[in-house]
């Protein structure tokens, strides 16, 4: 998270069960775009009692859209077949959502599925895999795979699309190098990290004169949502496992639905002493608030929605504004937002843009600029502070299109 956070990813779900872990993070420009952030986990080791086996996963809507990621770790072994398409099968049968849509895994629009899934080659010896591996023969071997085989046999895998397996098998390997397994088991190489995804099945025709879609790297739903996918490779270089790491890049692409419940945050001015430090926002009347309701100040590179520097509740009660105390006020110098916690969603669902806090020597209170009033107040080093800004790894959404240089949303509908 801390890598992650200077680029500014702030982390939305997690669930873990034993060594299975899944992490989902987003942007903080798009996080009052994720809704309905729910997770699941489901045993499927010893007849569901361990969780060494089996999937967790992490659901939300997102612009309006339900999308599910499921990290699987399923049975071992070349003869485990059938036992691997029992527990998939398993997995998407227990994982249930709350909510009148999406209640299912594959009731979502986009389903990505990966993980240790442990499918192998069949037939082929130990020395014909390797062969094949050591002379770039890969499609000689992509047509044995359990999966690829699996995906044109059965029937729970209907739609599951994957990209062309351009890297090497990536189990299994001499913990600390990169040779494959020379111990006594001597397991034969096998694609057994992958990464696939799915798009909910319509009645709309898909675009089948599409060349990227024949090679499955593009894939539409209703001819309204698209998913590409840009890279799948693995990491070789790593030699901490006996398995190398598998990452794969996708762009979705849809028509965002309007968002019912979607509240502006604002100041509406700098805060020079510590009567300003009054935060203003507006929610529909449909809008559920919450007791729990909380908005708060985050320092630009927070790692979820409770790493604020302070917060106020924001109960129905208190109406549409809170008041941060000079002890709540900010001490360092930096970039910061405002944003609104819905404890019934989950999740932040309002922010404003960034602004900069600079510390007053004598005083010790934090100022609240935005950029465009400190280039009006101080037009004598507007050209240094910003002509000239000192690289940061953080890109300040650049998908926002404020209506105001304070207030947020970032999009309209």
């Amino acid at each position: 998270m801390d890598t992650l956070s200077r680029f500014g990813y702030v982390l939305v779900a997690s669930q873990r069960m034993q060594g299975v872990l899944l992490l989902v993070f987003s942007k903080f420009c798009h996080l009052p775009f994720l809704r309905g952030v729910q997770t699941e986990k489901t045993r499927t080791g010893l007849g569901g009692y361990w969780g060494n086996k089996g999937g967790v996963s992490a659901r939300m809507t997102m612009f309006g859209h339900p999308v599910c990621f499921l990290n699987c770790h399923l049975p071992a072994h070349m003869r485990n077949l059938e036992q691997r398409m029992e527990d998939f099968e398993s997995i998407l049968q227990q994982q249930q959502f709350d909510g009148a849509t999406a209640s299912g895994v594959l009731d979502h629009d986009v389903v990505f599925w990966f993980g240790d899934l442990n499918f192998r080659i069949e037939d082929y010896d130990i020395h014909v895999v390797k062969s094949a591996i050591d002379s770039n023969k890969l499609p000689l071997l992509w047509e044995r795979d359990q999966l690829n085989i699996a995906k044109n046999s059965e029937s729970i895998l209907d739609g599951f699309l994957e990209g062309p397996l351009k890297f090497p098998p990536t189990y299994k390997f001499d913990v600390g190098t990169h040779r494959y397994d020379t111990s006594s088991k001597k397991r034969k190489p096998a694609w057994t990290d992958r990464i696939l995804w799915r798009l909910r099945c319509t009645g709309s025709p898909v675009p089948t004169h599409n060349a990227a879609l024949q090679r499955g790297l593009t894939s539409w739903l209703g001819g309204a949502t698209k998913v590409v996918q840009h890279s799948y490779r693995s990491h070789m270089g790593y030699t901490c496992s006996d398995h190398k790491p598998v990452s794969a890049v996708f762009s979705l692409h849809n028509q965002p639905l309007k968002l019912s419940f979607f509240p502006s945050v604002s100041y509406e001015k700098e805060w020079t002493k510590v009567s300003d430090a009054t935060v203003r926002f507006t929610v529909r009347s449909s809008f559920q608030r919450s007791s729990w309701d909380w908005v708060a100040i985050y320092k630009v590179g927070f790692k979820h929605h409770k790493d604020y520097v302070a917060y106020v509740w924001a109960k129905a009660d208190h109406g549409s504004q809170v008041t941060f105390t000079e002890e709540d006020l900010p001490r360092d110098a930096g970039e910061y937002i405002l944003g609104f916690y819905s404890n019934n969603m989950n999740t932040i669902i309002g922010v404003t843009l960034p602004f900069q806090v600079r510390t007053l020597p004598a005083v010790f209170l934090p100022v609240l600029f935005n950029e465009q009033r400190i280039k009006q107040l101080l037009p004598t080093l507007s050209s240094t502070l910003f002509n000239n800004p000192p690289p940061s790894p953080i890109d300040p959404c650049s998908c926002a299109q404020p209506d105001s240089p304070t207030s947020m949303p970032l999009r309209q509908f």
